[in-house]
This record gives C-alpha cells, sequence and structure tokens, in this order.
C-alpha cells in the first residue's frame, strides 16, 4: 500500500477548494452560485493574445523552449517592467517559469536548505507553505494586525530573527488583504534582511492591479531581491501557466539548472502567445479591466460598510477584500458554510490565511461581474439577520 511522505500530512489545505466543490455541488442541483471565492478574474486574454497563439501553433512552435524561456518574451517583460514599475533591469535577469507556483517553487529549492526557517505574514496566500515546506524548510507565520496593513515590518522581522532563519517572503499587494507594503517600510525590511545576510523574496503578482497612486517594484530599493510574477492575474491568462523569476543575473543559472530538470521548459505556445500582451491593443484591454476591478473594490467597500461588515484596511490592489465578520459569528468556516447553503454565495473563511485572524475574517474576492456583486449584495442584506 502506498504511503505518502510525512511533509504531506503537515501541508495545509485550502478550503476555499472545498467551498468550490460544494459550490459546484450545488449548482449541479439547479441552484445559482455567485462565486466570490476563488481568485480568478472573471476576464480572458484579449483576442490577440488567443489570435498569437494559434498563429504561433500553426506554424509549429510548439517544441521545447530553452529553459530560460525565449528570449523575445524575456525581453518584452523586461521592458514592461522598466517602463511601468520604474525598474532598470535586463532581460537576462528573468526566467520564465510554470505560473507563479512554478516560479516560487524554484525559488524555494535555488535559496532553502533543509532545516532553515522562512518568515512569512499572518495572514498569508496557504499554497506558500507548502512550497517552503517540499524544499525541507520551516515556516514561520508573524501576526500582523490593520495598523500594519495586515504585513510584515522591519521591527517584527528582526524580533522574529533566529538561529536558522534564511530569509522573509511577502506579497505585495497580498492575497488576502489587497494590501501593500509602503515603499518607507519596504526599505527598512531589505536593510534589515541583507544585515543578517538573508534574502527577501517579494511576490508582486498583484502588481499590475494596484490601484492608489504610482506603483513601483520593489526591485527600484534593492536589485539583490528575488521578484515573482505571473501572467495570471493582470493579464487574465490563468489556466495559460505562464510566470517569471527576476533575479540577479549571476543568480539565474542556479535556477535554470533547476528548472531545465524540473520542468524542461514553461509551455512554448503560451510564451510565444504572451508577447502580444504587451501589444498597444492589449494594453488597453488590460488598463480599461483594471478600471473595472477598481469600480467593483469601490462599490463593495461601501455596500460592506452600509452592512456593518468592517474592512479593517482598505485594499490599494489586487481582487480582494478582507471582511471583519465579528458582528455576526466568531466562527469563519460555520458563517461560510451558512452563507454558502442558505444564500447562494462562495467566499473563503479566515481559517485558510493563518491562525492569527482564523475566525473573525472572510475573504471576498470581486473577481466577478458588477451585476453579480449587486446580487451578492442583495442576498447578504436578506442573510444578514438570520445569523445574529
Amino acid at each position: 500500500m502506498l504511503k505518502p511522505a510525512a511533509r504531506i500530512e503537515q501541508a495545509v489545505t485550502f478550503q476555499a477548494m472545498e467551498v468550490t466543490k460544494q459550490a459546484q455541488a450545488l449548482r449541479e442541483q439547479g441552484r445559482d452560485i455567485i462565486s466570490l471565492g476563488i481568485g480568478e478574474p472573471d476576464f480572458t486574454a484579449p483576442q490577440i493574445v488567443v489570435d498569437t497563439l494559434n498563429k504561433a501553433s500553426a506554424a509549429g512552435l510548439s517544441g521545447y523552449s530553452p529553459a530560460l524561456g525565449i528570449t523575445p518574451l524575456r525581453m518584452c517583460l523586461a521592458d514592461y517592467y522598466n517602463k511601468e514599475f520604474g525598474t532598470n533591469i535586463s532581460y537576462e535577469q528573468i526566467i520564465i517559469t510554470t505560473g507563479a507556483s512554478g516560479a516560487l517553487s524554484l525559488a524555494c529549492l535555488s535559496l532553502l536548505n533543509h532545516g532553515d526557517e522562512l518568515l512569512m505574514p499572518d495572514p498569508y496566500y496557504p499554497a506558500n507553505f507548502n512550497f517552503i515546506l517540499c524544499s525541507g524548510a520551516t515556516t514561520k507565520l508573524i501576526p500582523c494586525g490593520p495598523e500594519e496593513r495586515f504585513q510584515l515590518s522591519a521591527e517584527k522581522i528582526a524580533a522574529n530573527w533566529g538561529a536558522n532563519t534564511r530569509g522573509i517572503l511577502i506579497a505585495s499587494p497580498s492575497n488576502p488583504t489587497g494590501t501593500s507594503v509602503t515603499p518607507e517600510e519596504l526599505r527598512k525590511i531589505i536593510d534589515f534582511v541583507k544585515s543578517k545576510d538573508g534574502f527577501v523574496i517579494l511576490d508582486e503578482i498583484y502588481l499590475g492591479l494596484n490601484y492608489e497612486g504610482e506603483v513601483k517594484s520593489g526591485l527600484t530599493l534593492d536589485k539583490d531581491i528575488l521578484v515573482i510574477n505571473s501572467f495570471s492575474k493582470f493579464f487574465n491568462m490563468t489556466g495559460w501557466r505562464l510566470g517569471w523569476i527576476i533575479a540577479p543575473k549571476d543568480f539565474i543559472p542556479h535556477i535554470e539548472k533547476l528548472s531545465s530538470s524540473l520542468n524542461i521548459c514553461a509551455p512554448t505556445l503560451a510564451q510565444h502567445a504572451a508577447i502580444a500582451c504587451f501589444s498597444d491593443e492589449a494594453m488597453q484591454i488590460y488598463r480599461e479591466r483594471k478600471q473595472a476591478f477598481k469600480e467593483r473594490r469601490d462599490y463593495l467597500l461601501t455596500e460592506l460598510a452600509r452592512l456593518n461588515l468592517p474592512v479593517p484596511v482598505k485594499p490599494d490592489g489586487a481582487f480582494y477584500i478582507y471582511v471583519d465578520i465579528s458582528h455576526y459569528s466568531d466562527n469563519s468556516m460555520d458563517f461560510c458554510h451558512r452563507l454558502l447553503n442558505e444564500a447562494g454565495i462562495a467566499v473563503t473563511p479566515g481559517v485558510d490565511f493563518g491562525p492569527a485572524w482564523a475566525n473573525k475574517m472572510i475573504r471576498i474576492s470581486y473577481a466577478t461581474a458588477i451585476d453579480r456583486l449587486k446580487e451578492a449584495i442583495a442576498r447578504l442584506e436578506k442573510f444578514l439577520p438570520t445569523i445574529k
């Protein structure tokens, strides 16, 4: 009989997936379910991207690519970061990966040794725990509250840095909170971690979906951090499984060595298609879709406040709102279960994102159309009085 490795028993299970399964079962029974749980844009790749994929397929460009990715795409990404996010990077610092998940897996495997410790904030995205676990390292979660925008601070990192700590993993903007680390605090964080000869992995997967003021990459503060990103969110290409790592040029060969063995390459046709994402036509579409996300956020923030569902920190990016349900419930799992079954709304319980805020918070994803959000608010208004 097959037995799983011991570390599999320690892996985090994402309750959002269970909610999704339950929601699908209810749909199959004929129920109308509004999905505000999974972080997947309701938009799909623009037609120009799809057409480019078809042309690449017809031209027979479906073989293996170099492990680093095709050079034209790497050059497009370097140009994109330099123009949009204030960096000064070379395409030689970029390796194309199988999504941000592939990027983080490679980052952890290339930086962490067995027994090392990585610091992360609580709340956090649960899958990140599993990447660290599979690299043989351990995670220390640091509770972070509204006063810190639910993000790590240099002070808390210093207080929790131990003998086995090797670095930190932060996301800005983050999942589940949609909040960013301020540039001033990120500067302090990087300076402290470097003073300890540690490393910073910065998840910028939602950087393109930042709605407040000028947006800069963490690479503008320090060229030695390791950045991961993806075509899934801003570029609306979740199932295309395409992401990237930006790292110091002399570190790229170490990641390449792993990538060529573990993945051979990222999906080649998707790479060719992704070049079209940076066309003027596609970028105009993405800018319009970003504005649509912002309008959805602003609508929900107003309505949630009216329904006595506080949002402790206004999200400045991504497409998530981290909502306090403590006026109605002290059990996020029970609240989400009842909300799904009684009101037909799927959201994610706080237990998914770490113990610090597990019971009093839920995550709402506004990666769905505004008319469905309005219907969800109408259902919530009827549901909430029944749960007090």
